[in-house]
C-alpha cells in the first residue's frame, strides 16, 4: 500500500517540476520585455534602435532586481520601461500561480494513478486468455496439415483463481469506469510476446498444463507465479510498463504488493463480492498530508531559503543542488507543520530519499543541515511537537 515516504517523493517531484517551470516563466517574462522593445519593421517612421536596446536592458535589469528581492520596483521616469516591467511582473506572477496549482494536481494524480495501475494489472489474466485463444487459432491454421499436437492450455483457461479474479464485481465496475482494460495495440503486443517468448517456454507452466487439475491452492499459486515471473520480472511486460509509465520503477514495489495481496485474498472461499485493495488505509488523510506539505513548502519558501543559507555559511546556497534544497525545505516544513511526526522520523525520511534521488554526498549534507536546524529551532520554540511527535524529544 501507499506509504508516507512515497507521498514525500511525489511532493518532491512536484516541487522540482514546479521550480523548473518557474525558471521557464522567468525567461518567458523576459521575452515579453524583449518583444516590447523590438524594432517595428513595418513602422513608416525611423526608430532609434540604440534607445530601444537601452530601454530593454533597463527594463530587464529592473525586472531581475524585483525577481531577486521581491520588493516593488522603483517607478521609472520612462513610461515605456515602466509598462514593460509591470507587464512582465504580472505575466510572471500569473504563470507561477498557475504552475503551483497545476503541479499540485499532477502530484495527486501521480499518486492516484498507482491504484489505476494496480487495476490495470489485475486485468492481465483476462487479456492473456484472449491472447492464448488467438494464438491457438493461429497455430491451428499454421499446422493444419501437420500432425504435431498443439499445446493444451485448457487447465489455465479454466483456472478457478483466474476466473474468480475475472468475475470480481468491483474489478469489473472500476475497470469500466476508469478504462483499465488491456485494449491498446502496444500493450496487447507486449502481452502476446510475453506469452510466445516466455510463458509458453516456462517449464513450471508446462508441467502445470500437463498435469490434471489439482487442489485450489495449486491453481492460485500458478496465478501468483505468472505475476511474479512475467509481469514484475520477465522481459516483455516489464519493458512495456516502464516505457508506458515514467514512474513505473518507483511505483512497481507498491503495485506489486497490492497485486500479490489480492491474489492471496482470492482463496477458495472468496466470491465475486471480494473487496479489492485500497490505495492506502486512509487516502483522504494521506492526500491532505501531501497537499499540505506541497502548499506550505511553497508558501514558506523564502523563510526556509534563509534558514538554509544561515546554516551553510561556508557554502553558497545558490550552489546547493536543487533537489537537496527541496528536500531540506520539505523537511523544515514537515517539522513545523506536522506536530505529531517526531523530528528524527522526518530527518531519517529525507536522508533516505536523498540517497535515491540526489548526489552521492547528499546524505551527509542533508543530515548535517537538518540535525543542526532541528536542534536550533526546537530550542527556540519554533518547532513544537505533541503526541507521538514528542517521542524523540524527551
Amino acid at each position: 500500500m501507499l506509504n508516507r515516504r512515497t507521498l514525500r517523493i511525489k511532493v518532491m517531484q512536484a516541487l522540482y517540476a514546479y521550480h523548473q517551470a518557474v525558471g521557464s516563466d522567468f525567461l518567458l517574462a523576459n521575452d515579453r520585455i524583449a518583444d516590447a522593445f523590438a524594432p517595428d519593421l513595418t513602422s513608416p517612421e525611423p526608430q532609434d534602435r540604440r534607445l530601444l536596446k537601452g530601454q530593454q536592458k533597463m527594463a530587464e535589469l529592473t525586472f531581475k532586481e524585483w525577481h531577486k528581492s521581491g520588493e516593488e520596483p522603483e517607478k521609472s521616469d520612462d513610461a515605456d520601461v515602466q509598462d514593460a516591467v509591470q507587464d512582465a511582473i504580472k505575466y510572471y506572477q500569473k504563470a507561477v500561480a498557475k504552475d503551483a496549482t497545476f503541479y499540485a494536481g499532477q502530484m495527486v494524480h501521480a499518486a492516484e494513478s498507482i491504484h489505476d495501475q494496480y487495476l490495470h494489472l489485475l486485468n492481465i489474466p483476462e487479456s492473456l486468455l484472449q491472447i492464448i485463444d488467438e494464438e491457438k487459432s493461429r497455430e491451428a491454421r499454421k499446422h493444419l496439415a501437420s500432425k504435431e499436437p498443439l499445446l493444451d492450455t485448457s487447465r489455465l483457461e479454466q483456472n478457478p483463481a483466474i476466473q474468480k479474479l475475472i468475475g470480481n464485481l468491483q474489478l469489473l465496475d472500476l475497470t469500466i469506469r476508469r478504462s483499465q482494460r488491456w485494449q491498446g495495440e502496444d500493450e496487447r503486443e507486449a502481452l502476446r510476446l510475453a506469452w510466445r517468448n516466455e510463458m509458453r517456454q516456462d517449464p513450471e507452466l508446462l508441467s502445470y498444463l500437463a498435469a490434471p487439475a489439482g487442489n485450489y491452492a495449486e491453481e492460485q499459486e500458478m496465478l501468483k507465479h505468472l505475476y511474479k515471473t512475467y509481469v514484475f520480472k520477465g522481459e516483455n511486460l516489464p519493458r512495456y510498463l516502464e516505457e508506458d509509465d515514467l514512474n513505473w520503477e518507483e511505483n512497481r514495489p507498491i503495485v506489486k504488493n497490492l497485486v500479490l495481496k489480492t491474489v492471496k485474498m482470492l482463496d477458495e472461499a472468496a466470491d465475486e463480492k471480494l473487496e479489492l485493495m485500497s490505495l492506502s488505509a486512509n487516502w483522504q488523510e494521506d492526500k491532505e498530508f501531501a497537499e499540505s506539505l506541497y502548499k506550505q513548502t511553497l508558501a514558506e519558501d523564502d523563510k526556509y531559503e534563509k534558514l538554509i543559507a544561515e546554516s551553510t555559511q561556508n557554502w553558497d546556497v545558490e550552489r546547493v543542488a536543487l533537489t537537496d534544497k527541496i528536500l531540506l525545505k520539505m523537511a523544515l516544513c514537515e517539522m513545523h507543520l506536522f506536530r505529531g511526526i517526531p523530528v528524527k522520523v522526518t530527518i531519517n525520511e529525507y536522508i533516505e530519499i536523498s540517497k535515491i534521488y540526489s548526489t552521492p554526498k547528499s546524505k551527509q549534507f542533508v543530515n548535517g543541515i537538518l540535525d543542526k536546524l532541528a536542534q536550533d529551532l526546537t530550542a527556540s520554540g519554533a518547532i513544537r511537537k505533541s503526541g507521538r511527535g514528542l517521542l524523540d524529544n524527551q
